[in-house]
């Protein structure tokens, strides 16, 4: 589990085929300084096993499923990624709970700079658009935000709005996010159960 708070800024510097999946290599100097073999870490939102590192890298295999679902979709060696490693139960849960398991893409629409932040209107897939609310979490390319406007409830794909403070601008790569840029979405986990359990009421199966 994470929590959406990124630790650092890595480069995917290889990838390999591997089946019907790939194998990369990401550096990431402070994702490896305490991981060993099976660790998680994050990259970009995608929860990711170490099978290999050294002193500043790790790699892992992504499989199909992954690709398709994301935007590991086509990478390639020089991309940025946000990393972070799997929260330890000690620790503070400074964003929200983030399992690493990507719902889909958006497409960012619109970047509007202000003075000191920057809003981001991001697209939706139309499945995923009744759980994202406004006030409520979500995570964009494995970054914990708060939702600051949401399109209304209609039929089709829709749109939500992120806040993005100085600090989040600097030490993730949503500070250069453009219009036409794909990133990974991940809604919240209590609201994909309560729609999971609303499905089952209206449906007339277990309540």
């Amino acid at each position: 589990m994470f929590t959406g708070i990124i630790e650092e800024i890595g480069e995917v510097t290889a990838v390999e085929p591997s089946g019907d999946g790939v194998r990369v290599t990401v550096r990431g100097p402070k994702a490896v300084s305490d991981a060993a073999h099976g660790d998680s870490i994050s990259v970009s939102g995608v929860c990711l096993t170490v099978v290999d590192q050294g002193s500043d890298w790790f790699t892992a295999d992504v499989m199909k499923q992954t690709l398709d679902m994301s935007t590991l979709e086509g990478v390639s060696a020089g991309r940025v990624v946000n990393l972070e490693r799997a929260t330890a139960a000690h620790g503070r849960l400074g964003g929200h709970i983030v399992q690493g398991h990507i719902d889909g893409t958006g497409e960012v629409l619109e970047v509007r700079p202000g003075e000191q932040w920057q809003v981001l209107r991001i697209s939706v897939p139309g499945e995923l658009a009744p759980l994202v609310v406004d006030k409520g979490s979500i995570a964009v390319d494995g970054v914990s935000l708060t939702v600051s406007g949401a399109s209304a409830a209609a039929p089709g794909e829709g749109w939500f709005e992120v806040s993005l403070i100085p600090e989040t601008l600097a030490a993730t790569t949503l500070g250069a996010r453009v219009p036409g840029d794909r990133v990974n979405l991940e809604t919240d986990i209590l609201a994909r159960h309560v729609q999971r359990l609303l499905a089952f009421s209206t449906e007339g199966g277990s309540k």
